[in-house]
């Protein structure tokens, strides 16, 4: 029985530090554990077999697909399985397969501008891409942070869908994926001013829901604006559960990084709040860790089960969204973690991040691991 057919799949496809601990974590942060996770309002995420003792399902042994690669962020599968890679400073989008060989060069994004934690980011792949083949891209430019869609093996320049996303060395958020609806959701950052979070006009520190053409999302919170929730600090991973109930992974300052159930137009409270508030101003989040523990990147979910992708805390945290407390796997082994997806065979795929600037680089990085479907 294969992994996702045991515990179901919802596929979704950082960072560095401020002043005190985003993903570089140069500064110490408040110590203590990882909050347990509350039973979900709305019920488990799937009616799925339910995973062994402990809350999340066992793993098992990864294998590595590929090594030496320089940087990467964005992860993305094409129908066929294989994935492609973002190499966030090169801009080069990157072909690997799970059967083995060497990653390859499929398309290199003009008009990158890496520096800080700028540079190619979050990749996605449309759902109609047998017919469209559109695949598409975060990045930082010159002026700003962008979206922008292109086709394998074209010589067109990319398309740009969306722009005007302010850019910085810092929080420039990244990560898109589809979501069940067939829109386009982006996580951006705050870009350094906090301010910019709050303000419903800006589109910096926020979770953009867009069309595949780039424009604002009809049933959008306020029509005619892309954006869908407000109040982040720097989003990087975005997942749904299989009752399409969607959650979003944050990077706190000092204190605390979030998992977060993300709800249309609520405020997640950036920068009046960092973890929980208790006011109903600002939507608490589901789970919170001290950010020596982890500068959470990429989320995915399987069956009732978020994995969280952890920098800083060089882990993946799985989190039963059924109820329970968080478990920490893979703790230093690999060193920083940057991306965690579902295949579509059900194999959890991650990424490592120690090419970064930030980790410590060990023999083979960066690689790309694999959990095979059992």
């Amino acid at each position: 029985m294969t992994f996702a057919a045991r515990w179901g799949i919802a596929v979704a496809t950082a960072s560095a530090a401020l002043l005190t601990a985003c993903s570089g974590g140069e500064d110490p942060a408040a110590g203590g554990p990882a909050t347990a996770v509350p039973p979900a309002s709305s019920g488990p995420a799937s009616p799925a077999t339910p995973p062994p003792s402990g809350g999340t399902p066992d793993l098992g042994e990864p294998e590595t697909v590929a090594t030496g690669i320089e940087t990467p962020w964005g992860l993305a599968f094409l129908p066929d399985g294989s994935a492609l890679v973002a190499e966030r400073d090169s801009a080069r989008v990157l072909r690997v397969t799970a059967g083995g060989g060497p990653p390859r060069e499929v398309y290199r994004v003009p008009g990158v501008s890496a520096s800080g934690e700028g540079g190619l980011l979050g990749l996605a792949v449309a759902k109609d891409h047998a017919r469209t083949r559109f695949v598409y891209a975060y990045h930082t430019a010159a002026d700003d942070n962008r979206i922008v869609r292109f086709k394998l093996g074209s010589d067109a320049a990319p398309e740009v869908i969306f722009d005007g996303i302010d850019k910085a060395g810092i929080h420039n958020g990244g990560r898109i994926a589809f979501g069940p609806d067939g829109m386009l959701y982006a996580g951006t950052g705050d870009a350094g001013d906090g301010s910019a979070s709050q303000d419903p006009d800006d589109t910096n520190g926020k979770i953009l829901r867009l069309t595949p053409e780039g424009r604002p999302a009809p049933g959008n919170p306020t029509a005619g604006s892309p954006v869908w929730s407000l109040g982040h600090r720097n989003v990087q991973g975005l997942a749904w559960s299989a009752d399409r109930t969607m959650y979003a992974v944050e990077f706190g300052q000092n204190r605390f990084d979030e998992v977060n159930k993300i709800e249309a137009g609520r405020n997640y409270g950036w920068p009046e709040v960092e973890g929980k508030a208790g006011d109903d101003r600002y939507a608490d989040p589901l789970i919170t860790w001290p950010t020596d523990q982890a500068s959470p990147s990429g989320a995915a979910i399987a069956g009732s089960t978020l994995y969280a992708a952890a920098l800083r805390g060089e882990r993946l945290w799985t989190v039963p969204l059924g109820g329970g407390k968080p478990k920490a796997e893979l703790s230093g082994r690999y060193g920083r973690l940057r991306t965690v997806a579902v295949a579509p065979d059900g194999a959890l795929w991650l990424t490592t991040s120690n090419t970064d600037g930030r980790g410590d680089v060990r023999d083979g990085d960066d690689r790309i691991l694999r959990f095979p479907a059992r």
